[in-house]
């Protein structure tokens, strides 16, 4: 409870990168820059799979969602980090930081299920491509894909619920860019450790599930690409999931990262990592899919040849 002498806070303080002030508008412009290529590269993919019948597969579905997961999860950090950065107003009201949280939260979890369920998805066409499209039907992959983001956004519900309940009584400062649990918890002048534990608790459940999913999946299609006997086919099978095995990479290693990192690393080192998976993963996901990836840069090439031609025809009906 709140003392009588205390002042409940409604509004927090993100300190972001107010220690770096004189290199603001370098900040501004790389994180802005980012953000659109990020943005509409994932648009592109979305674009790309929805005008092609032939991604009209089950792991291009999925790829769909990812981008769509990328496109939010940006959007909820790095807009109101480049307002804060240019207006020096860095201030959040309690509700607007428990929903940038609860989202935080939410797209994560459900990245993290739907890492797991692109593995499963790349295991079954290695593994048993006989029975892949029967498995995999529209009406699975729509079931499947509901589950993941139904589940995601449940699974940070408690947190951020219970963290309504929290007393806030000062200081209110955020040493960081965005709101994040365990910064805000650390605010609190409520005792926090169960919403601690629950967190640290529910994060290595649900990321040890994924990661065994996807830990076993790979076991599997190592085995069957190995068995392969044409180098050529152990090629092309393994070109299949290099991309998300690399995506897969990336965001489990940043996490493992963040939370294995020396307890005494100052919050500066947090930001920095928070920056990457927050920035730099979302933008590497369109580059890796899209470059790695034959079919999507064909059909990349396809549609800008096309509005090259479509563009070269206009104009010569407006000569003529």
């Amino acid at each position: 409870m709140i003392d009588a002498n205390e002042t409940s806070v409604t509004e927090f303080i993100l300190l972001g990168f107010s220690g770096i002030k004189n290199i603001k508008l370098l900040l501004f412009g790389v994180f802005l820059f980012i953000y659109i290529i990020t943005f509409s590269g994932n648009i592109v993919i979305v674009t790309v799979v929805y005008v092609n019948l032939q991604l009209h597969t089950p792991m291009y579905f999925y790829l769909v969602n990812l981008s769509f997961l990328e496109i939010f999860y940006t959007t909820n950090i790095i807009p109101r980090m480049l307002f804060n950065i240019m207006t020096d107003n860095n201030i959040v009201s309690f509700l607007e930081c428990i929903a940038q949280l609860y989202f935080f939260g939410s797209l994560g979890s459900t990245e993290c299920f739907l890492l797991g369920v692109m593995a499963y998805d790349r295991y079954l066409a290695i593994c048993n491509p006989l029975r892949y499209m029967s498995i995999m039907s529209k009406k699975a992959c729509v079931c499947m894909s509901l589950i993941v983001w139904t589940f995601g956004f449940s699974s940070s519900a408690f947190h951020s619920l219970s963290t309504l309940w929290l007393s806030f009584c000062g200081p209110k400062e955020i040493n960081h860019f965005f709101c994040e649990v365990p910064q805000v918890l650390a605010l609190s002048c409520t005792d926090t450790t169960l919403n601690k534990q629950v967190l640290i608790a529910t994060d290595l459940v649900l990321g040890l599930i994924c990661i065994i999913l996807i830990f076993i999946s790979y076991m599997f299609i190592i085995a069957a690409i190995l068995n392969i006997r044409s180098r050529e086919g152990k090629k092309k099978a393994f070109s299949t999931c290099a991309s998300h095995l690399a995506v897969v990479l990336l965001f489990y290693g940043t996490l493992i990262f963040a939370y294995f990192k020396p307890s005494e690393e100052s919050n500066n080192m947090d930001k920095e990592i928070a920056v990457f998976y927050t920035v730099v993963i979302p933008l590497l996901n369109p580059i890796l899919y899209s470059l790695r990836n034959k079919e999507v840069k064909a059909s990349v090439e396809k549609m800008i040849l096309r509005k090259i031609m479509l563009s070269i025809k206009s104009n010569s009906v407006l000569s003529s």
